[in-house]
């Protein structure tokens, strides 16, 4: 899901070392255990540097038809929004694509726009080698803590409407559609595609988790 420029028990259970309002810290990766879709990970958050802007280019053209350019990345940073990368040491014999200087793989990454109580979530993607793995299912609940321990009490998106995955994913996150926006997208063709308006309300994520 990208967007253009303009939290549950499950978050607990992803991420249960990691403080809510903090993002990890690059010197404590996480270990992600081995599931049926992907193998074991050494995973880690860092902030994302114009220096990572090629690479995350090149991730974002190959997975979408109307990809971000590298303009909005780097207005987002200009901006001092969050945005983070979800990186992993490379396993035996893996190749990272796109090639870092580190040698670590690029899984994914988000870019966030923090308001007085809320967080909007403008991008989050991952690489294409690594979709149906969890990464989006861990970045979405990592956003979600530190938007909770930043004071928010909403985090928003947007999503295309024919973007059924998507929509199923956020809808497990805690995620409500709350509306549309007509003809927020382009879809090729001179035509426009609306966008579903979702929502996750922090509060009452917070408020379940508290019960007994």
């Amino acid at each position: 899901m990208n967007t253009p420029p303009q939290a549950t028990t499950a978050m607990q259970t992803a991420l249960p070392a990691w403080a809510s309002g903090l993002w990890p810290a690059p010197t404590e990766p996480q270990v992600q255990p081995r599931t049926a879709s992907r193998p074991e990970r050494l995973i880690v958050f860092e902030p994302m540097l114009e220096s990572d802007l090629d690479a995350v280019q090149a991730v974002e053209s190959q997975a979408y038809a109307h990809p971000w350019s590298r303009r909005h990345f780097h207005d987002s940073l200009k901006a001092g929004y969050p945005a983070m990368l979800l990186l992993s040491e490379a396993l035996p014999g893996e190749v990272p694509h796109p090639p870092r200087a580190d040698g670590r793989v690029l899984l994914g990454y988000l870019v966030a726009m923090p308001g007085v109580d809320e967080v909007h979530l403008l991008n989050i993607t991952v690489a294409t080698a690594h979709k149906r793995q969890g990464w989006a299912r861990l970045m979405l609940d990592a956003l979600a803590l530190w938007s909770r321990g930043q004071g928010a009490q909403w985090v928003w998106l947007e999503v295309r409407e024919s973007n059924a995955p998507a929509r199923a994913l956020y809808e497990r996150c805690g995620f409500a559609q709350v509306g549309v926006r007509k003809g927020y997208y382009p879809a090729g063709h001179f035509q426009r595609e609306d966008a579903v308006v979702m929502s996750l309300n922090l509060v009452a994520a917070a408020a379940l988790e508290a019960r007994p």
